[in-house]
């Protein structure tokens, strides 16, 4: 988009919607979207929508829908209050290239909450930071894409193709929400997922994958522990074994992370074993949540993570006779690169120097993101940039509220050079 006049126009019709969008974005993130409690925080997207005169859809996933597509990551616990909200805008007569603006409503939680500096979900703005869990990760996004058109709608426009509007939910644990957008036929020339990503553009990220790693031992008294086998004891080895695949796919490398010394990380991420102080515990269960580079194959990863269990188990004399079982839950998600030089990545970069005034910087992720859905199995152009956010996952998550509005600048005018523009209806 060449036109500087309207550039500006753009841009300060950010700047006057922007206290509301921050009042917004409070409200928001007051509203604690837990996994299987994010139908609130959807209840309240969907209303937004709605009185921007978007044609919403709100639905419940079911998982029988989407469990056979590629992508799908199983889950153990009830869809019942799954819901996914999706905002359309049509154009008048479609004149640009259409557009999805994704992000998830879905939360991680927040730990202890006497370590936390305010309560979660009371958020506080302090010396130009929001405060509160959610509020970075990414429900910002989610403003962001909301408010850039409404930046379009005050100066009296709108644009010229569909756009789609998603608020979904799992992005935090399997990704199926973004995964039955697919599957209900939502589909674009190019999407943007405001994702914290410090002014950055994603070029990269990791797979991940989750499992369970399930333990029996042989339970006796305290007086006699040496005739019992330690459920719990017995885990330590195996979590050594797995650590030692880590190290070695971290020796291997991969081209996209050669900025990344240690790009691979294998977590012990929960563990609960016992049930008496005073009994040898009979089982112990653990998760673990690995990275995987771009090219390996999530059945050939399973395997190496199977094989690498059961050469350790074979070392202890009780776990011989009866090994751990692997169970598999959560995130199956492979690595996504995004190719370079699309019509919609130089878009974005035009508008991201428009606004900042110097070229879109790009980094590789260790985590994963939405985007390998549209990427990887739609051939989309799937742009993941976002503001600057701290603490994501940790106490006192907070979010730049400058760097918000200027990413919300970017998408707005991202959506004029893209989509084009035709006058409001």
């Amino acid at each position: 988009m060449n036109d500087q006049a309207l550039r500006d126009r753009i841009a300060k019709a950010v700047d006057a919607g922007f206290d509301q969008q921050v009042a917004f974005l409070a409200d928001l993130t007051r509203i604690p979207s837990l996994r299987c409690q994010e139908a609130p925080a959807q209840d309240f997207m969907a209303a937004a929508m709605r009185e921007r005169g978007l044609a919403v859809d709100r639905w419940k996933i079911e998982v029988d829908d989407i469990r056979h597509l590629p992508g799908f990551s199983p889950v153990a616990v009830s869809y019942e209050h799954a819901f996914n909200v999706v905002g359309t805008h049509r154009p008048r007569q479609r004149k640009g290239r259409s557009l999805i603006l994704n992000g998830h409503i879905d939360v991680v939680p927040t730990g202890p909450l006497d370590m936390w500096a305010e309560h979660p979900f009371e958020p506080r703005v302090r010396d130009g930071w929001m405060v509160g869990r959610g509020a970075g990760d990414m429900k910002a996004g989610l403003a962001a894409n909301l408010f850039a058109l409404d930046a379009l709608s005050r100066i009296g426009l709108a644009p010229a193709a569909e756009v789609y509007l998603q608020s979904v939910i799992e992005e935090e644990c399997t990704g199926n929400g973004a995964l039955a957008c697919l599957a209900r036929g939502y589909r674009a020339d190019a999407a943007i997922i405001p994702e914290p990503m410090n002014d950055q553009m994603l070029s990269a990220q990791l797979g991940v994958m989750w499992f369970q790693v399930r333990v029996r031992g042989r339970p006796a008294h305290e007086a006699v522990a040496g005739s019992g086998a330690n459920a719990i004891e017995a885990c330590w080895p195996l979590i050594q074994a797995l650590h030692r695949l880590e190290k070695q796919w971290n020796a291997q490398g991969h081209p996209a992370f050669a900025e990344h010394e240690h790009p691979v990380n294998f977590v012990v991420s929960r563990i609960q074993g016992g049930d008496w102080t005073s009994s040898v515990p009979a089982w112990c269960t653990f998760d673990m949540r690995i990275g995987i580079f771009p090219g390996m194959e999530l059945s050939e990863v399973r395997a190496q993570v199977e094989s690498t269990v059961a050469e350790a188990a074979r070392h202890d004399p009780y776990l011989a006779e009866h090994p751990p079982a692997i169970v598999y839950h959560g995130f199956q998600a492979e690595a996504y690169v995004l190719p370079q030089g699309s019509r919609a990545q130089r878009a974005l970069e035009r508008c991201h120097a428009a606004v900042y005034g110097e070229a879109l910087p790009q980094f590789a992720s260790t985590g994963t993101t939405d985007a390998r859905f549209f990427g990887l199995y739609e051939d989309i152009p799937s742009l993941v940039y976002g503001p600057q956010a701290e603490n994501i996952h940790a106490f006192d998550e907070r979010v730049n509220l400058e760097s918000v509005r200027r990413v919300t600048q970017t998408i707005a005018l991202f959506i004029a050079d893209w989509c084009g523009l035709e006058d409001k209806q």
